[in-house]
């Protein structure tokens, strides 16, 4: 009895958080629940205070409808944006309003462990402090991070590129926080908050790939994130597109990353410019080569994009996506100016057929959705729920 209730719960609460406001009435048709069944879970939840009333609608010849929405004050959620060379904090209302952020910048993560967990930490007070939210309402912290997510006996990640072995991020938030803690590979979150909000919302195929300083990509199967056998799917920057190619971080050669990851397009073109030193901001940087009119400058953008627009064509023929969506700070400001060349480039690449079908579109969400995507985690977990943080605790049945 206390499953069916938290299903039932669960169906008209993620009705109300993805669609909007609705009437009792219509909660009924929407979610295929009886009157009944309806009228007896919004009474918990109303009273549960996860819904509010938003006003009356007007009906034909009968009495107005109260609409009923998910309370945005309900609770409020972490979420963290673990890059490559910065570590971002916000806390974020029930339905994702950013209510505090707090940023790090850092020259870089790499074999740096125990530096980001101090960051994060110390993001995770200050945002507290600066949106006073009282900690007792907090579902949790979501934690978005570069490469490999392993759940076995403890979480470990591993990020070949930055030095990251088996690192026991779990413990080590652990010890500097009580919080129900929720991690997952960046590119992961930033396509779950695509898929939710932005350019992927109402896709059930979809594959969103993030391109920072290094390159990733989230594969959504059927509605659901395909993982592989140890969350290791969707290294879309570690496929190999030039056999004996460019040097890649992860110490093999011809990935696609060092052919459109920021670190790998930023080389290139210094060294076709033979320009000294090394890039200090990669950003700065990436926004000056897309501002340069020069012979090295059209070169590198124009390799990029054929590259960029092959590995989505072997993305699209691979998976069979409704969409490819760029993402990641890198990902937009390369896509403002290379995406109809990525796109041309993509259907000599891709499947006719397969191609068609394809919408090759950028994230919407902007340079920040990787923690937003992250906070999604523990909300999702509360909308699964029913909108109970343990579902243990639910009131017995009258």
């Amino acid at each position: 009895m206390r499953d069916l209730r938290t299903s039932n719960r669960a169906r008209v609460l993620r009705r109300l958080y993805f669609d909007g406001q609705f009437s009792r009435h219509e909660l009924a048709g929407a979610t295929g629940l009886s009157q009944a069944s309806v009228s007896n879970v919004v009474g918990e939840l109303v009273d549960d205070q996860v819904v509010v009333e938003a006003g009356l609608v007007g009906s034909d010849g009968g009495r107005p409808r109260v609409l009923l929405r998910v309370n945005p004050d309900h609770a409020c959620v972490v979420g963290v944006d673990v890059g490559e060379t910065h570590v971002l904090v916000e806390v974020f209302d029930l339905t994702l309003r950013r209510l505090a952020m707090s940023t790090f910048q850092m020259e870089s993560i790499a074999n740096r462990g125990e530096a980001v967990v101090e960051r994060v930490l110390a993001g995770l007070s200050q945002c507290i402090e600066d949106s006073g939210v009282d900690p007792s309402r907090l579902l949790g912290v979501g934690v978005g991070v570069p490469g490999l997510v392993e759940r076995g006996s403890e979480l470990l990640v591993h990020a070949q590129t930055v030095g990251w072995n088996g690192v026991p991020l779990e413990r080590m938030l652990r010890a500097g926080t009580d919080l129900p803690l929720f991690i997952d590979n960046g590119a992961n979150t930033l396509g779950q908050a695509e898929m939710w909000f932005g350019a992927g919302r109402g896709a059930r195929n979809a594959v969103i790939a993030l391109v920072g300083s290094g390159v990733g990509a989230s594969v959504i199967a059927d509605g659901v994130p395909y993982r592989g056998a140890s969350g290791g799917a969707g290294e879309w920057g570690h496929t190999t597109l030039a056999l004996d190619g460019r040097p890649c971080r992860c110490g093999a050669n011809g990935c696609l990353e060092a052919y459109i990851g920021a670190k790998g397009v930023l080389a290139r073109h210094r060294e076709l410019a033979g320009l000294p030193g090394v890039v200090t901001d990669e950003e700065i940087a990436l926004r000056d080569l897309l501002a340069e009119d020069s012979p090295a400058a059209r070169e590198v953008l124009n390799e990029t994009a054929r590259y960029a627009g092959a590995g989505i064509g072997n993305l699209i023929n691979l998976f069979n996506p409704e969409r490819v969506i760029l993402g990641g700070w890198a990902g937009l400001l390369l896509g403002s100016q290379l995406l109809p060349a990525i796109r041309e480039v993509a259907a000599k690449h891709a499947l006719h057929h397969p191609y068609q079908q394809a919408k090759i579109k950028l994230c919407e969400l902007g340079t920040e959705s990787v923690a937003m995507g992250a906070a999604t985690l523990p909300v999702t977990e509360f909308l699964n729920a029913g909108g109970v943080r343990n579902p243990a605790l639910m009131r017995p049945t009258a």
